[in-house]
């Protein structure tokens, strides 16, 4: 049986005031009948699931040291139940490889007391039906979701558990987890900025890693002015120690830059981080660029090179980061095969 992970780097457990979330994510794939499941609380994951071990188990030291062996139990058994119920409900006529996920979870400003929920199923790497909870239906995007949209309704029962449960007890776990973890959770990490560049006709990579929480504002100036236009906002990646990494590409020829003012301006937390693009303060590996430390020279080389392997290894996760309230791992859209099956036998 072929396992499908999606890989997720957990060391440093922090957190933030302000925003946070508790979110999970199922995801399951026919013809191997893998089923992984993933719960994350501010971005951190602390939970983990695995068909082919069926045994979830906790991801950080604050779980593993307060809750009981009967939590991951119960927790083991419902995930177990939902892997059986998508094998005899989804992939009964399945052709072919095909992905079914589940997303859901809840939002919570400890500075404001706003609140957010949200449900959401995709098929084949596309929303299929999701709950609104303004209008108290479910509803499905695309005309091939309109019947199970329909049996979602229909059964009103459902409809009032998951609204039961997001909004009330999705929060009341989001605020225990926040506390089980407070000794931990409470850390911030500054960024480390660079500008970095291949050689001198290249775009230039405003770098930015080593932070956490993961909510950051990177962006290019132009003589005090934000840029927009030639400008490649990257996703939101992992870094090993739990903290994270993002780049922004300003597209830009050199003599423009030199003739204008540009920087890279970071705002993380009540920090500001500016740097401006000068050729001292570039990093390149162009051996007819201005003279710069050997050792410069080397790290954005090395840094390119684990940046280009972290990106492979977490393409799922990119999707994740891509889709805000999503997290859904792309494949090759197809409404054929066991598409059928989906559309007369999804109950949420």
């Amino acid at each position: 049986m072929r396992s499908s992970v999606l890989l997720l780097f957990v060391g440093i457990h922090l957190a933030f005031a302000g925003k946070h979330s508790l979110k999970y994510f199922y995801t399951s794939v026919s013809g191997d009948e893998n089923f992984t499941a993933i719960g994350l609380v501010n971005d951190v994951q602390f939970m983990y699931f695995d068909i082919n071990t069926t045994k979830a188990s906790p991801k950080t030291e604050w779980m593993r040291e307060n809750e009981e062996s009967d939590f991951w139990d119960s927790q083991t058994y419902s995930l177990i139940k939902q892997h059986d119920w998508i094998l005899n409900k989804i992939w009964t006529k399945s052709a072919g490889e095909h992905t079914y996920q589940i997303t859901y979870g809840c939002e919570w400003n400890d500075e404001t007391g706003k609140t957010n929920v949200f449900r959401q199923y995709a098929y084949d790497g596309e929303d299929f039906l999701f709950l609104d909870l303004k209008s108290d239906k479910w509803i499905s995007p695309m005309m091939q979701g309109f019947r199970a949209q329909e049996t979602c309704n229909n059964a009103t029962d459902r409809l009032v558990h998951w609204k039961h449960y997001l909004e009330i007890d999705c929060i009341d776990t989001l605020k225990k987890l926040l506390q089980l973890g407070k000794s931990s959770l409470e850390k911030t990490v500054s960024p480390q900025v660079s500008l970095l560049q291949k050689n001198s006709s290249s775009p230039v990579l405003c770098h930015v890693t080593v932070f956490y929480p993961s909510d950051i504002t990177i962006t290019w100036m132009r003589n005090g002015q934000e840029l927009y236009k030639n400008v490649k906002v990257g996703n939101l990646l992992p870094n090993e120690d739990g903290t994270f990494q993002k780049t922004v590409t300003l597209q830009a020829e050199p003599d423009e830059w030199r003739k204008n003012e540009f920087s890279c301006v970071v705002k993380h937390q009540n920090k500001t981080i500016r740097k401006t693009l000068t050729e001292n303060e570039i990093r390149t590996n162009n051996e007819t660029a201005a003279p710069v430390d050997m050792t410069v020279v080397v790290v954005p080389v090395v840094i390119l090179s684990l940046l280009l392997l972290l990106i492979i290894a977490v393409v799922g996760y990119l999707v994740y980061q891509r889709k805000l309230k999503s997290g859904y791992v792309p494949a090759k859209p197809s409404l054929s095969g066991s598409e059928n099956s989906v559309q007369s036998s999804v109950v949420a």
